[in-house]
């Protein structure tokens, strides 16, 4: 029910009999937080919003300073279709958070988004994105045991999902989230369902609709849905590839007829950004120790810093233009995966961009050629680097970047690098099965 204004939002919880209304917000980490009101209180949390208390949410507050007030965007109304529609209906609105002033509060990683949207929107660009986001259904979250052997593309029987997908599909439009297409991935029991380009802020609201649409439908089927990058060794991860463009009056700014990739000096300069900010923005996008299990080579998944059109081992890669299509042109950076918050994610890849395009980034030739089959030489000769190769090193990456620290703010960045610390400090600690296997028998 996008567009919804306050007035909008009364009369449809009236005329849909809805009763109960889940106000969202997420933590620094992406996960998603929610309480519950009754319609009754819905024009007071429209007017003033709720408080509470912010001291038990990941990167928000100190005890002593908890109170928090948590604000419906009226824009994000929507039902909730997987709860009962009769009589008691259940929606959902997104909140922004807010000091008890009424200011917007620093830790809130929807307010990080909406500060760099106001830098592209100062330079008169509206920010879109498309991310694909992959993810495995399991019979249970106790053990990643497959419910098929399908792979990329695959139909019955191979794909025992179909049902699933289908589900959540039609529960993603119920929500107003418009779906361009779903399928099996490469994987067993991998999918993806890709949502329809909009702007960050509505793509990251409806990511994070999506991801618990997904595991809701899931859980009514009776299996277990997972947006972890990494569960099973040896077969491909999950990514966010993440479709991103500027647009200018109407126009795309990437767009140039007369260019022979087809790419304005905006869109060289933005994606410029993206490879030069790449390392420094990896523990953002790709935050959780398993997520460098994923960025390896081998796999599809992109661990080289380049660019390229039809070479899908580049880290960004610009889809080949189609006549008639300009619209279409954009930057596809394949690094994220879908286990990120999309707040912080599509901030700091539009910071990352925005910062080629004011200090004129020159982007390199692409490269072609198979980087995973190239030696280490060759791509030293190139000038070829490659993304941070563990959760650690990509926060030694992140901690000295000054562009990261001013796309998020300075609360969000010393309490997102501290618990990046902590969860590499607890996986370094932690004896696994590995070691127990190779090194018990015979040490």
């Amino acid at each position: 029910m996008a567009g919804m204004d306050r007035d909008g939002v009364l009369k449809a919880v009236s005329d849909h009999k809805v009763k109960f209304i889940r106000l969202w917000f997420t933590d620094i980490l992406g996960f998603l937080k929610s309480f519950a009101i009754t319609a009754e209180e819905l024009e007071t949390a429209l007017d003033e919003g709720m408080g509470f208390d912010g001291s038990s949410i990941e990167g928000y507050a100190r005890i002593q300073e908890s109170d928090m007030i948590a604000k419906p965007d009226p824009n994000t109304f929507a039902i909730l279709p997987w709860r009962p529609v009769q009589d008691a209906s259940v929606a959902r609105m997104v909140c922004d958070v807010l000091e008890p002033d009424g200011t917007p509060h620093k830790g809130d990683p929807r307010w990080a988004l909406k500060r760099n949207l106001q830098r592209a929107a100062d330079h008169g660009y509206t920010f879109y994105v498309g991310p694909e986001l992959e993810y495995f259904y399991f019979k249970d979250s106790d053990a990643p045991t497959t419910l098929d052997a399908g792979g990329y593309f695959d139909l019955t029987p191979l794909d025992v999902a179909s049902d699933l997908r289908r589900d959540t599909v039609l529960a993603l439009e119920k929500l107003g989230i418009h779906v361009e297409y779903s399928h099996h991935e490469v994987a067993p029991s991998q999918h993806e369902i890709d949502l329809r380009y909009m702007d960050a802020l509505a793509m990251a609201d409806a990511a994070m609709t999506y991801r618990l649409t997904v595991k809701e439908i899931a859980m009514m089927h009776g299996v277990y849905a997972t947006f972890m990058p990494k569960p099973i060794a040896g077969e491909n991860g999950s990514g966010m590839h993440t479709h991103q463009s500027l647009f200018k009056e109407g126009k795309n700014a990437f767009f140039d007829a007369d260019d022979k990739y087809h790419l304005s000096a905006v869109g060289k300069a933005y994606i410029a950004g993206l490879l030069a900010h790449a390392r420094e923005i990896c523990s953002v996008v790709a935050q959780w120790v398993n997520s460098y299990k994923r960025l390896v080579p081998g796999y599809e998944a992109p661990v080289y810093v380049s660019w390229a059109r039809r070479n899908r081992s580049a880290l960004v890669r610009v889809p080949m233009y189609k006549p008639g299509k300009a619209e279409a042109t954009r930057a596809e950076f394949r690094c994220p995966d879908p286990a990120c918050n999309p707040y912080l994610a599509f901030a700091v890849m539009l910071a990352a961009g925005l910062k080629g395009i004011e200090d004129r980034y020159e982007l390199p030739e692409p490269v072609e050629e198979d980087i995973f089959e190239m030696t280490e030489a060759e791509r030293r000769k190139r000038n070829i680097l490659s993304l941070p190769g563990s959760l650690q090193e990509a926060i030694i990456e992140t901690e000295t970047s000054e562009m990261v620290r001013e796309a998020v703010g300075d609360h969000i960045f010393e309490k997102f690098i501290a618990n990046k610390k902590i969860e590499w400090d607890k996986y370094r600690m932690h004896v696994s099965g590995y070691e127990l296997a190779k090194y018990l028998p015979v040490l």
